[in-house]
């Protein structure tokens, strides 16, 4: 019987190997934000910043792991049988709950994840002890610690709006004093801003980050705390005299100091305090298991395990030390994460991330209209002054300056990570359950509101993502909650069958979304490359950029016109729906383009207003042959998934013949670009009216079969849309090769 308990023990092993790799690619955007946002230091330099605080909060840890072997559950109410199934169905479900966000690029907490994982499996487990033997339901609490999911829901609501009032505040104020120029006074104020802000952060670092610690004594931290408002006094009168040094003697800019030193502590927080996420559950299970062993297999109930003083052995917390500095330099889903807080944040313009959603649509609306209140009621001369701190100069730049420029300014990563400090090591010290991921993210979305970030063209969009994330948040106590108690339920009524299957479906799942993830990445890397590389200034490069931008449009329409057809003759829904989520992403990519044709005009030179009409006439009719080309992928689909009746196949051949010369057309039309032979364009563009008349003779015929034996109203809905779409993306091609024909020739008078 142990040698099952044995393999269960290896598997929690490898499964805390997992967690911790998934776990630290979804809170590396903790502490990696303000330093890689602002740029204040090298990537190579914030990550091993980070590593070495990730390092000593491991390796300092006492590793006290309260919460996962008697946190949430009563162990002398379960069988040691019971607390296995329980800590791996929390593990299980803790790495696919936590690889699905990673996936997302969304952050959320791994402390409210491993608390509602314990908390329903150990509920699921409760309730059938309860049903199977002689208790009622109405002693379900003597089993659970109630209490604790409900002080992670507290959190929850604490966390976001105290950190967004707290960080929107103080950036304002920052922002009043230092303005988006900020050089000469930082030599000013630097001091004094340096002093305050790294006194909190050593502040954190004391009650937050090295809570716990095992060099730290009980007598020292209780001295800590009845000590704290005199230690911070000390560190503001140090930490000032140090920052004036620095900057004085060594030149230093103190806010990279501040950025650095804030990066060490809440990594070094992060490692000391959520290592229990990851290794806590293992722990406990090998705790149990040395119980279960010294009893000779006769114990009854896992009380023992709430008495044991459990402390993770020196070498588990160096080897996840290594595991979590490893998998900050090597996931590139910690990456896809971090992006999703640097989208929100950012400064600049750019694509959005989120789409807006209802209530971010109110929100901006009412916000608006209270914003023109306080405008109405303040003085103009003060309205203006305040205007002016927050004028940002304007610096003309390449497009790859643009794409490498901070997400913000360092006076802002400093704020975010003085914040934060304050707000974590203030809620630890008045023991508030602030959730830290919590508090990080929405301090910077604090920051970056008032910080003006969120202005009139971005705010829907921004206000969006971050109730996105939210909604993450409250779905990951949702969610945690019924996958754990699913599992837990499987594997005590399946018991090996159910264990080995679970694990199954877990590595099916992880490669399934480590692959999707890879071709996502894939994807990303070649949208990216097929942007252009330099800014486009002459009317050559227009000319150029454009001929490659219609050839790569023109070909993916005919390849994808020729797709839907074949998939709607043949009536396969799956090439159809692939057909329509193609569709997408090349009006997504044409969008693009158009959300950049402002900075595309910015950079022309003063010769080419014609250029910058021609760029936008092309996108526009690019535009408009994705959108016939989306009609008819829509259309198409809708009909097939709706089964309704096949095409005719007089409607087949008539429509298969049109497919099949537009394809020869289109395809010509992508040779011609392709190689730049423009002078073939007046053949081409004859061809396509041609086209237009087969169109027209096959809208004849129709009229004529639904006057005599088509009887289907479906059928002659989709298939009249088939062809008006057909004739309108025909007619546009027709449009933008006459414009591209005048371009060519005005390009050629100019040279």
């Amino acid at each position: 019987m142990e040698q099952i308990y044995v393999i269960m023990l290896i598997t929690l092993a490898i499964l805390a190997i997992i967690d911790i790799v998934v776990g630290v690619s979804n809170d590396a955007v903790n502490f990696l934000n303000s330093a890689l946002g602002s740029k204040a230091i090298s990537f190579k330099t914030a990550m091993l910043v980070a590593s070495v605080g990730i390092l000593c909060g491991a390796l300092f840890s006492g590793g006290m792991m309260e919460i996962a072997r008697s946190g949430i559950f009563t162990p002398s109410m379960f069988t040691f049988n019971d607390v296995m199934i329980i800590f791996l169905s929390v593990m299980i479900a803790d790495i696919l709950l936590l690889d699905v966000f990673n996936s997302l690029g969304l952050p959320t907490s791994t402390t409210v994840s491993i608390v509602f994982e314990l908390l329903g499996a150990a509920v699921c487990l409760a309730l059938i002890k309860i049903f199977l033997g002689d208790d009622t339901i109405a002693n379900l609490g003597e089993y659970i610690n109630t209490k604790k999911a409900s002080e992670i829901v507290t959190s929850i609501l604490l966390s976001v709006l105290l950190s967004f009032i707290v960080g929107s505040a103080v950036q304002y104020i920052s922002r009043l004093l230092f303005t988006f120029q900020s050089e000469n006074r930082i030599k000013k104020f630097g001091a004094l801003f340096g002093g305050f802000a790294i006194s909190f952060i050593t502040f954190f670092i004391l009650i937050k980050g090295l809570k716990g610690v095992s060099f730290i004594d009980g007598d020292t931290n209780k001295l800590i705390k009845e000590n704290q408002w005199y230690i911070l006094l000390g560190c503001f009168v140090f930490w000032t005299i140090v920052s004036q040094l620095l900057m004085s003697v060594f030149r230093a800019n103190i806010l990279k100091v501040i950025i650095i030193i804030g990066t060490f502590a809440l990594a070094l927080a992060f490692a000391g305090n959520d290592l229990v996420n990851f290794i806590g559950v293992p722990i406990a299970a090998i705790q149990s298991f040395e119980l279960f062993q010294a009893s000779d297999g006769t114990l009854t109930t896992m009380e023992a395990l709430a008495d044991s003083d459990l402390k993770a052995p020196f070498y588990y917390l160096a080897i996840a030390g290594v595991i979590m500095v490893t998998t900050l330099w090597t996931s590139s889903k910690a990456r896809n994460v971090i992006e999703t807080e640097m989208s929100l944040a950012r400064q600049s313009e750019g694509e959005e991330k989120f789409s807006p959603n209802a209530l971010a649509k109110i929100i901006v609306r009412v916000t608006v209209i209270v914003g023109t209140g306080i405008n109405y009621l303040l003085p103009q001369s003060l309205q203006l002054k305040l205007d002016q701190r927050f004028v940002k100069q304007e610096v003309k730049k390449s497009k790859k300056e643009r794409m490498e420029e901070p997400a913000f300014d360092m006076i802002r990563a400093s704020v975010n990570l003085m914040v934060a400090s304050i707000l974590i090591a203030l809620g630890t010290s008045l023991k508030l359950p602030l959730s830290t991921t919590y508090v990080t993210f929405m301090v910077a979305m604090g920051t970056s509101f008032a910080d003006r970030a969120w202005d009139r063209d971005s705010a829907v969009y921004r206000v969006s993502g971050v109730f996105h994330v939210i909604g993450g948040w409250f779905a990951t106590a949702i969610v945690a909650f019924f996958t754990a108690a699913t599992i837990a339920f499987l594997m005590y009524h399946g018991e090996i069958y159910a264990f080995v299957g679970v694990l199954v479906v877990l590595g099916i799942s992880l490669y399934r979304s480590n692959k999707a993830h890879r071709i996502k990445q894939q994807e990303k890397q070649e949208e990216t490359r097929k942007l252009s590389k330099n800014d486009i200034v002459t009317i050559q490069e227009v000319m150029n950029e454009s001929s490659e931008q219609i050839s790569q449009v023109i070909k993916q329409t005919f390849e994808l016109y020729k797709q839907i057809i074949d998939g709607l003759s043949k009536q396969e829904l799956i090439s159809l729906q692939a057909s329509k989520k193609r569709v997408k992403k090349v009006e997504k990519e044409i969008d693009g383009l158009k959300a950049n044709v402002h900075y595309f005009i910015k950079h022309l030179d003063d010769t080419s207003v014609e250029a910058s009409k021609f760029y936008v006439h092309s996108l526009g009719y690019l535009q408009d042959i994705s959108q016939s080309l989306s009609f008819i992928a829509q259309n198409s689909t809708a009909h097939v998934d709706n089964n309704h009746k096949k095409l005719k196949f007089n409607q087949i051949k008539d429509i298969k013949a049109i497919e099949i010369e537009l394809t020869r057309i289109f395809n010509e039309i992508h040779q011609i670009f392709e190689t730049k032979q423009f002078s073939k364009l007046d053949s081409i563009i004859e061809e396509n009216h041609e086209l237009v008349v087969k169109i027209e003779k096959s809208i004849e015929r129709q009229i004529e079969r639904i006057r005599t034996t088509e009887t289907s109203p479906k059928n002659s809905k989709l298939y009249f849309a088939l062809l008006l779409e057909t004739n309108d993306l025909v007619h546009d091609t027709i449009h933008l090769l006459e414009l591209f024909k005048e371009f060519d020739h005005y390009v050629k008078l100019k040279e």
